[in-house]
């Protein structure tokens, strides 16, 4: 059994790095860009870098555990003293396909104009389904951003007149910032309300969403 889920995970990974290297491949990465951008967005995931910390407005909810009899309990505690929220950015989930963003715009410039709808209707609608959880941070359904993403490209491409060959272009730029800006940037307001003791941009809640966007939504269309 053990061999069989080896095996069975070692395919879903090989698969998983198949579509992924297809993807960045069609906005213009060669197959070693590919890799070494998705390996470091993976690893990178894991990377907070720390902008500043903020003043709860909620007490801070943590996890303890009471012993009685002999049998330990895990009951809620709330940490009202000092409660700090440290506001961060992730390096995988933000920095990076942000960085590839913009420099898939400045390589082609006549992109910008349609880049900017197709963020600014991802961002609207992902704010509609973003929610803020306590302890957390923003958290996003994984799949809603790429397919809005895809939406806004095909619109743009099929009925707004935009150039074909941008199609993928507007797919990834659409969903990694449109992503960002409508599940955590518009909800900067609501991270002292959290009791997080971090609420990361594109991270937490929002990684899967901003790097599985750029990736599915470039298959979709």
């Amino acid at each position: 059994m053990i061999i069989m889920a080896l095996l069975l995970l070692a395919v879903v990974g090989f698969l998983f790095l198949d579509l992924a290297r297809t993807a960045f491949t069609k906005i213009g990465f060669s197959w070693g860009q590919a890799l070494f951008v998705l390996l470091a967005s993976l690893l990178g995931s894991s990377i907070n870098i720390p902008l500043t910390s903020l003043q709860c407005r909620e007490p801070m909810a943590r996890e303890g555990y009471v012993r009685a009899f002999g049998i330990y309990y895990r009951v809620p505690l709330i940490d009202a003293v000092n409660c700090r929220t440290i506001l961060a950015v992730n390096l995988g989930g933000a920095i990076i396909p942000s960085m590839i963003s913009i420099a898939l715009i400045h390589r082609f410039p006549e992109s910008l104009s349609y880049a900017l709808v197709a963020i600014i209707f991802v961002a609207l609608l992902t704010n509609r389904v973003a929610r803020p959880v306590k302890g957390l941070g923003i958290v996003t359904p994984a799949l809603f951003p790429p397919l809005s993403a895809a939406l806004s490209a095909i619109i743009l491409v099929y009925l707004a007149g935009a150039p074909h060959d941008l199609i993928f272009l507007l797919a990834y730029v659409s969903g990694t910032l449109g992503t960002l800006f409508g599940a955590d940037m518009m909800n900067l307001n609501k991270i002292r309300d959290l009791g997080a003791p971090v609420a990361s941009i594109g991270g937490a809640g929002t990684f899967d969403g901003v790097f599985l966007s750029g990736l599915i939504a470039v298959l979709l269309v």
